[in-house]
């Protein structure tokens, strides 16, 4: 059955429907739906247990958040398939993330989901420890033999140290995939969507994860950490915050580095590993500096 028969076949249109494959999304296929009434966007997924996406998870999450005034409305779920409510608003550019102007309301955002999601969340919760899902794409590489299975053992050890270096943690729930494009302005307020890798974590995997995927720079990440922990920012602070947001990197070279094996989706894997290790080993031996 194609994408759009499943849609087709989904039972909660009114009338005809039109069709409209939104571009961009690496896990995911996700598609813009009309119908005579209303606008829908349909994802279309399934379980990815190499990725430790679990779809019941995403929707739990995706329930919590819009409870929490963060997300869009589930409208409909069934296998494979979640309908979210339609928000009239554009994703986010690294661009925009940048502009200081910008940071400061993002940034409040991502604390909301910090602070309010879990209290909204029912059912068994995820945890996303960063940490074991590097050594579970480690062993996953290794064990399919993988390009990369050279690189496995300086990937792990380096790993460690960060681990030991980023403590101690606090804990809430967060969001574990904060590209820019997760963001939607409406041009009255912010939205925070698509909860794949949503679960329990450090803040500071999240804030690590902000400030790489959208490459900010050094002046942006300490109005980034002032923002929301409300002081100035300390070397202790700082040191620990560096050690994630290495480990962010890190978590994205090997996640890309399993979808070269396993993804059908067209997308230039090899192209985003090479950039991201790239970046991962830059931002590590700024880190090791700082030691």
């Amino acid at each position: 059955m194609t994408p759009e028969d499943r849609i087709y076949a989904l039972g909660i249109w009114q009338g005809p429907i039109e069709i409209e494959p939104i571009t961009g999304g690496i896990t995911n296929r996700n598609y813009l739906v009309r119908d005579r009434a209303v606008c829908r966007v349909v994802r279309l997924g399934e379980d990815i247990p190499v990725h430790h996406i679990s779809r019941q998870n995403e929707l739990a999450a995706s329930h919590a958040a819009h409870a929490a005034g963060l997300s869009p409305a589930v409208i409909h779920h069934q296998p494979g398939v979640l309908v979210l409510d339609f928000i009239e608003a554009r994703a986010l550019t690294p661009d925009d993330i940048k502009n200081p102007a910008m940071l400061k309301r993002v940034v409040p955002l991502v604390h909301a989901c910090h602070r309010e999601i879990a209290r909204h969340f029912r059912g068994p919760a995820a945890i996303f420890w960063v940490f074991h899902v590097i050594r579970d794409y480690a062993a996953h590489l290794a064990a399919t033999g993988s390009t990369y299975v050279a690189r496995l053992p300086a990937v792990l050890e380096k790993a460690e140290r960060l681990e030991k270096a980023a403590g101690p943690f606090d804990i809430a729930f967060g969001h574990n995939d904060l590209l820019a494009a997760n963001f939607l302005d409406d041009g009255k307020r912010l939205w925070l969507i698509d909860w794949d890798y949503a679960g329990f974590n450090t803040p500071l995997f999240d804030l690590g994860g902000l400030a790489s995927n959208n490459q900010l720079g050094e002046e942006d990440e300490h109005q980034m950490l002032e923002i929301y922990f409300g002081q100035a920012v300390t070397s202790d602070l700082w040191y620990r915050y560096s050690a994630m947001k290495c480990a962010s990197l890190l978590r994205e070279t090997l996640w890309s580095m399993v979808s070269e094996i396993h993804s059908t989706i067209d997308f230039d894997y090899a192209g985003y590993t090479a950039e991201n290790l790239a970046r991962f080993e830059r931002a590590y031996d700024l880190f090791e500096q700082d030691r």
